[in-house]
């Protein structure tokens, strides 16, 4: 069974569309809401909302650390979780490539079901589409996802004040080295895998120890240098940070040094930045560290009105440099 392949006629509207919704996705993913397959869910919510969408094309589906599923749940959960808000309800459409396998598609939705439940969301509406072979590589996800915002939570890019401290939750490259890793074939002594995880659980921690959090966004496509430097052009700030404060994993270090990447540029799938108050800092960053994916959190900077809209880094020998946002695409199809 797992062997079998998918058909463009699975994407007809016929029996076989309703035989692979009804053995290959609410098998794993059914809820109340899902389980009416309603054209559209239905539900109850109150207070300030965020939403957001995205679409996932990674290549390959597999990877060390993860999968397009586990990627596409996480990928849209810490999108919603760097507003502050609590996950509630996702949507899932898969675009299918002819000839993809049910082995290959279980696998997947099993990875999503994981993903959900570590989280504490539900996939409550979704879609499947199947295009000619050569069309699409294999499999193609798109989400949008909703929650919920508490009172007093502001979190924005452009609420960066000087004086803040810039705090990021652990190693950064992981998932960029271990996707194009897989997709060329190479074989390090140090294994690397894919950071991809659900932050919303360490946001909300953070959110307890203090309010404070004036900015938070994962860095993905572009890396932690970037990211900064798209904070600091939101906020009209500068940022300085400091090179021997930034946490890299051995692997990558060496895996960087090998193919001439820089990893400030590599991208990551289950880390965060948080630009936070001072005073508060200390204390966000010891809630941080309870948490398994803020284990090895870090200051590793502090916000200025000096040198607004650049990054500024103090390397390991003393001198400064720029730290200039990616101008072109450093490892394409990473997300």
């Amino acid at each position: 069974m797992n062997d079998e392949t998918i058909l463009l006629a699975h994407g007809s509207g016929s029996r076989l569309s309703h035989e692979l919704i009804e053995k290959n996705f609410l098998p794993s993913l059914s809820n109340p809401l899902l389980a009416k397959l309603d054209d559209s869910a239905v539900f109850e919510l109150s207070g300030r909302l965020a939403f957001t969408t995205d679409s996932y094309v990674v290549s390959p589906i597999f990877f060390p650390g993860g999968d397009i599923g586990k990627l596409a749940v996480c990928g849209t959960i810490n999108d919603l979780a760097m507003s502050g808000a609590t996950p509630s309800y996702l949507s899932l459409s898969f675009i299918i490539e002819e000839g993809l396998t049910l082995g290959e598609l279980k696998k997947v939705v099993s990875s999503v079901k994981t993903s959900a439940e570590e989280s504490g969301v539900k996939i409550v509406t979704g879609d499947t589409k199947v295009v000619n072979r050569g069309s699409a590589d294999k499999l193609f996800i798109n989400t949008s996802g909703i929650g919920i915002i508490s009172e007093g939570i502001d979190i924005s890019g452009t609420n960066a004040k000087p004086g803040d401290k810039v705090i990021l939750s652990g190693s950064i490259g992981d998932h960029g080295i271990a996707v194009m890793s897989q997709r060329e074939g190479l074989k390090f002594s140090v294994p690397i895998q894919s950071d991809c995880a659900p932050l919303n659980k360490l946001v909300s921690q953070m959110l307890e120890a203090s309010p404070q959090i004036h900015c938070m966004r994962d860095p993905t496509r572009g890396g932690l240098a970037t990211t900064l430097n798209e904070l600091a052009r939101q906020s009209k700030i500068g940022i300085r940070i400091e090179e021997d404060k930034i946490p890299i994993h051995d692997g990558v270090r060496a895996a960087c040094e090998l193919l001439g990447f820089d990893p400030l540029y590599v991208a990551n799938e289950g880390k965060l930045i948080a630009i936070v108050a001072p005073e508060d800092a200390e204390k966000i960053l010891a809630k941080m560290k309870r948490n398994r994916y803020g284990a090895a959190a870090s200051i590793i900077g502090e916000v200025t009105d000096e040198h607004k809209g650049k990054v500024i880094m103090r390397t390991r020998l003393g001198a400064s440099r720029i730290v200039d946002m990616l101008s072109g695409e450093l490892l394409p199809r990473i997300c």
